[in-house]
């Protein structure tokens, strides 16, 4: 059983409670281990704790040594953002190859098996699935994150990937309410604005929330966008307009409500991680996720004295946080129950085995640990011409390579040279970007075969200025779009994969080699 520390009172257990901070390395810091002594009840995982699943079952195993109903939540959506699999690429395409493919099963199979895997390394809570429509197709953040753009489609896969990943005993926090699609501003860097009408957001945002929480979604996570038909002073992460009146009572949510990160500069250049944590608690967040920049003792002491004064001063009510601490320790008492049912084991503390992921087999059936390909596969959109034969012959692989989102981050591979390396041995590769990305890609390809692989290339005009370039001087050129697939086929073949996973890059290498 867990044993709180003795000195500390129930407002600081209770102010620790809501808060979800992360941490730097591989192993738990005796900070965090003290501070889970104390009250603290959630710790938020990402890339930078993660070397293998056996090295993050004994770093889950170390926290719930110190406190055993801890949840242990991760940003795991599969696809372009990946933690489990941050150094390889993910062996599951994400939301939006899935909605590409339209079968419901198939995605509640990846997410059981996704669950499942991170069930088996000792992790509960998953900041996933987004549940955001990709209504305006210049988003930055987005994207390929996303279903899709029709309303229906995201809302019936993000209900299968619900219950997918929590029938693994793995809890889902269904992301960004009330639905970031529509916006052109990443939250990571500004605060963003959708203009919509509220008729629009009642027939298209809210939709797939309201598939979620018919679904059970056992978390909901808010983002930080102005939303002037709904609350046209506060961002919703802050309003209670929104989390309360809307989510609570309007849609009749009783899960937990997340935060998303509270050092995205939405809110830390804003209103400040302080002020805007016991705002987000006032309005009626149960948990605050910080972590992604701040992931230290210093933070977690600097939140839970605000959360504390606030409650002393009457800002905020200490019923309000009791509310909120009471929401955390009953996910918690859920994970376990759901953990046994499921028989994931890990996540509980069981016995299940962590194991290493793989590319697949050639299998067609969709479950296990092939349902990652087998989805891929399906996944792709190929648009041959005559001129197009699978390549016998090594070729030079030109990966033009956008700036990456902070959600998606910069360390994970992506792109197909790797595959093509190994059924093409001698291929070679080189990324470009800027004005002059197509004649460099030219220069460094020689008179080999080129397969040029693009990401969102519509959201690029250098990107689509490199493939005129390379396609004018050799229209035998493969094409390979790794992003939302917007622009018109072109090239010899074009295959588009819904998505930058490593899974993706091997479908599409085995469309280019013919394997």
């Amino acid at each position: 059983m867990t044993t709180i520390a003795s000195g500390t009172d129930t407002l600081t257990r209770d102010a620790l409670a809501v808060l979800q901070p992360g941490f730097t390395g591989t192993s738990a810091p005796s900070w965090l281990l003290r501070r889970l002594g104390e009250g603290l009840a959630s710790v938020g995982l990402f890339g930078r704790n993660i070397a293998s699943p056996a090295q993050l079952a004994a770093l889950t195993a170390q926290l719930r040594a110190e406190r055993d109903d801890v949840l242990v939540a991760i940003d795991e959506e599969g696809g372009d953002v990946t933690r489990l699999e941050v150094r390889t690429g993910s062996s599951f395409p994400g939301n939006h190859a899935l909605g590409a493919v339209d079968d419901v099963a198939l995605t509640e199979a990846v997410s059981r098996e996704l669950g499942r895997r991170l069930a088996a390394c000792g992790v509960n809570l998953n900041w996933a699935p987004s549940a955001d429509i990709n209504s305006n197709p210049g988003n930055p953040v987005i994207g390929v994150r996303s279903f899709g753009a029709d309303t229906s489609l995201v809302a019936r896969h993000t209900a299968a990937y619900v219950s997918g990943l929590q029938s693994a005993g793995v809890a889902a926090c269904t992301k960004h309410f009330p639905g970031h699609g529509d916006t052109a501003v990443d939250s990571h860097h500004a605060m963003p604005r959708i203009d919509a009408e509220l008729s629009v957001l009642e027939s298209r945002e809210l939709v797939p929330f309201r598939a979620a929480i018919e679904a059970g979604t056992r978390a909901v996570m808010s983002a930080h966008i102005l939303v002037p038909a709904l609350d046209p002073s506060r961002p919703a992460t802050l309003s209670p307009r929104i989390l309360t009146g809307l989510l609570r009572e309007e849609l009749g949510y009783d899960g937990l409500i997340v935060t998303d990160g509270m050092e995205m500069q939405a809110i830390a250049g804003t209103y400040g991680i302080e002020r805007g944590s016991v705002l987000a608690i006032a309005a009626g967040a149960d948990a605050i996720c910080v972590g992604g920049g701040l992931a230290d003792d210093a933070t977690v002491l600097r939140l839970r004295d605000a959360l504390v004064s606030a409650v002393r001063s009457g800002e905020l009510s200490e019923e309000r946080l009791a509310d909120a601490a009471a929401r955390v320790r009953s996910l918690a008492t859920w994970t376990a129950s759901a953990s046994e049912r499921s028989g994931s084991g890990s996540a509980a503390g069981g016995t299940s085995a962590p194991t290493e992921s793989g590319p697949g087999s050639r299998s067609d059936g969709a479950s296990g640990a092939d349902v990652g390909l087998v989805a891929a596969r399906r996944a792709l959109t190929v648009t041959r011409t005559e001129r197009f034969t699978p390549l016998t012959e090594a070729p030079y692989v030109a990966a033009f390579t956008p700036v990456a989102n902070i959600a998606v981050g910069d360390e994970t591979p992506w792109g197909v040279a790797a595959e093509l390396r190994r059924m093409l041995p001698g291929t070679e590769t080189g990324s470009f970007a800027g004005e002059r990305a197509g004649t460099e890609a030219l220069a460094a390809a020689g008179p080999r075969r080129v397969v040029a692989v693009v990401r969102d290339i519509h959201r690029h005009t250098w990107m689509a200025d490199a493939l005129d370039t390379l396609l004018a001087a050799r229209p035998d050129t493969v094409v390979v779009e790794m992003g939302v697939p917007q622009s018109p086929p072109r090239g010899a073949v074009h295959i588009a994969t819904h998505g930058a996973a490593r899974v993706c890059g091997l479908a599409a290498a085995e469309v280019i080699a013919g394997t």
